[in-house]
């Protein structure tokens, strides 16, 4: 399954056909516009900014780990000026259905805010390049989005907008108050069945988990959940492209745990 889906990207993004959105301007004729907010320098040299990405009525994009049926976002800031790196956060995401898998992402509007390190921290910051995102309706299409800004040394007024963006990111772990994490492993068919264990707080509703691990050729199913009191269990199974052993590194896995009332998110567990 892994291997189509990364045939698949690599197909969408290789077309001729991709659909190419300008930056700025209004969503008349277009799926999707983009604009810099071009926020903050703060004392220790980051500046501050923000990603805005508007779609037409109904569209939507991904989040950074999109699930089984969804296209994640690529960034490629090449053509930019005096930038040394850029950290990308990412607000917690909705949950959608697309043809029966789970998928992750936002409707309408978002704002990606980014910590940018200037290469030379009292100098301003050119911003340009591009993003491939997928974006979906009733179809999905690849969408390659290009990316033009400034971002000024002198500019140090916050921006209400990207701070309620970065405010809306899952909770730590430590402030949902989890008490423990634990990961079981054993071997299923191709891959290996893996049972974590929250001890947490409910999150409202009906939680979903979602699992990341560091490498990308490993193929995650959707989590099976299942809470009684504090105690939240989940299961998933993994693959690899290959369909041969692979090693698993407790401390590297990611979980979110996206509920009614709130996000966590969570980094490691233990055997």
């Amino acid at each position: 399954m892994l291997t189509r889906l990364v045939l698949l990207l690599t197909a969408l993004f290789a077309s001729t056909s991709i659909l190419r959105a300008q930056p700025g301007g209004d969503l008349h004729g277009h799926l999707v516009e983009t604009n810099v907010l071009s926020g903050w320098r703060s004392g220790d040299g980051t500046h501050t900014a923000g990603i805005e990405i508007r779609l037409a009525p109904g569209w939507k994009t991904y989040w950074r780990s999109p699930g089984d049926a969804g296209i994640p976002p690529l960034f490629n800031w090449s053509g930019s000026k005096n930038l040394n790196k850029v950290s990308v956060s990412w607000p917690t995401p909705e949950i959608f259905l697309l043809y029966g898998s789970r998928t992750f992402g936002y409707e309408n509007r978002v704002i990606l805010p980014i910590a940018v390190i200037p290469s030379r921290q009292s100098e301003t910051v050119h911003l340009s390049g591009v993003i491939n995102l997928g974006i979906c309706r009733d179809v999905c299409v690849p969408v390659q989005v290009e990316i033009d800004g400034t971002l000024r040394a002198s500019s140090t007024q916050p921006d209400p907008a990207i701070a309620a963006a970065i405010a809306d990111q899952p909770s730590a772990a430590n402030e949902a108050g989890l008490k423990g994490v634990s990961c079981s492993l054993k071997p299923a068919q191709d891959g290996i069945s893996l049972t974590v264990k929250f001890v947490l707080p409910a999150t409202g509703g009906k939680e979903v988990t979602i699992l990341e691990t560091n490498d990308p050729t490993i193929w995650v199913s959707e989590s099976k959940s299942e809470r009684r009191g504090e105690l939240l269990t989940s299961q998933f199974d993994l693959v690899h492209s290959s369909g041969g052993p692979f090693a698993l590194n407790r401390s590297d896995l990611r979980f979110t745990i996206l509920g009614s009332k709130r996000a966590v998110d969570i980094q490691g567990c233990s055997s």
